[in-house]
């Protein structure tokens, strides 16, 4: 390949300001050798490449002209692994490819940040998936987490290194903090919670995030679609919490109390989108469902948990319907300027049964047995399966 550093050099000098004379006083060389290289008459010792390119303030790849093409390189690989759709794939099939193209993938391009952090969050997710079970609850009734468990987990301890050596390393922004976002569960499951609780103090409060900031930056159809994407993504946000705050506590279950702060929840979603078009929170709306159907069964609404599955089985059906790969655009007032999109998704109907009742705390499996010995049970399954 040919080298074309003497173009480039000339490019960034122009682009600064800069003359031959200052480039060749700040290397210690002459203007002459400088002219060369632009020309192309000769090429810069490697020994001084670095100092090239730290004068102008570019990466040394970005200098031979290689940026685009190893950014292209990068972008291919994550995609790669976005591809897999780890977070609606409830098994771990995916664990041992996924990790393997992002080693590969730093091999090539050693120390990239991306592929770190990609690599980072799919350990933490594999964790997860290869060692289940790990929340339990005191003698109080307040949950617990199996810290032994947890800091014998290998794909926990290897997010945690590489999390922090972003964290250490000067990180960008966003790498910064999608690595402090594995770091605090991360602790927390250890049992240190000082550490958990010192990394979540650096991050920015709620009205400082990047949401609601872009939410008061513009006007007109962009203000709305921007309150509209904040809206919506706090309405799953708070959902989710509001579940673990369920969960945290036993005291809490055994009443209608959960039946009602998830209904409210799904409530949430019907208030912002109520013409039933939610895009892609079909997917959360049906996992909302599914947990819903739990909890109704114990507090003794049978009838109401039945059609809470099949509530679930209508929204898995608009989720893949929606993820085509197509853009679409929301058509509820609050919302009719949100766009998204989604690679297609196989299986999602097939799979939920499997994924019943998604948010498995408190113990779940006293319930399944009792709503599996229900012929409606068997008739659920068999249309998520196609049968």
């Amino acid at each position: 390949m040919k080298i074309s550093i003497g173009p480039k050099i000339r490019e960034l000098r122009r682009r600064d300001g800069r003359t031959q004379d200052d480039l060749a006083t700040a290397l210690g060389v002459t203007a002459q050798a400088v002219s060369r290289w632009e020309s192309g008459g000769s090429y810069p010792d490697m020994e001084i490449v670095p100092s090239i390119a730290n004068f102008f303030g570019v990466s040394i790849d970005e200098l031979f002209g290689y940026h685009g093409e190893r950014e292209a390189k990068i972008d291919a690989i994550l995609a790669k692994v976005d591809a897999f759709d780890l977070k609606h794939d409830g098994d771990d099939g995916w664990v041992d490819e996924c990790t393997a193209i992002l080693r590969e993938g730093l091999a090539e391009f050693p120390g990239n940040e991306r592929l770190l952090i990609a690599l980072a969050e799919t350990l933490w997710e594999a964790g997860w998936r290869r060692h289940g079970d790990w929340i339990g609850y005191d003698e109080d009734g307040q949950i617990r987490y199996c810290y032994d468990r947890g800091k014998k987990n290998p794909y926990w301890a290897e997010a945690g290194k590489i999390c922090l050596q972003l964290t250490e390393s000067g990180a960008g922004h966003d790498i910064y903090n999608r690595a402090v976002a594995v770091l605090v569960p991360l602790y927390r499951n250890y049992g240190e919670y000082e550490r958990a609780v010192a990394y979540a103090g650096r991050m920015p409060g709620l009205t400082e995030c990047r949401e609601y900031l872009l939410s008061e930056a513009t006007d007109g159809r962009e203000e709305a679609r921007y309150i509209g994407e904040f809206l919506l993504k706090c309405a799953k946000e708070f959902s989710e919490q509001m579940i673990f705050g369920l969960i945290t506590d036993l005291s809490n279950f055994g009443g209608s109390l959960p039946v009602g702060k998830v209904k409210g929840a799904i409530a949430l979603f019907d208030l912002i989108c109520e013409d039933g078009n939610l895009g892609e929170y079909h997917d959360f709306v049906l996992k909302l469902y599914l947990y819903l159907s739990r909890l109704q069964w114990d507090a003794g609404e049978h009838d109401e948990a039945f059609a809470s599955l099949d509530a679930a089985l209508h929204h898995a059906k608009a989720y893949e319907a929606f993820a085509d790969g197509e853009e679409h655009t929301l058509t509820a007032p609050l919302v009719r300027y949100v766009s998204s999109r989604a690679e297609p998704v196989h299986e999602v109907v097939k799979r939920l049964p499997d994924e019943w009742p998604f948010w498995c705390n408190p113990d779940y499996r006293k319930v399944r047995d009792e709503m599996q010995t229900d012929p409606r049970w068997t008739d659920w399954v068999r249309r998520c399966r196609g049968e």
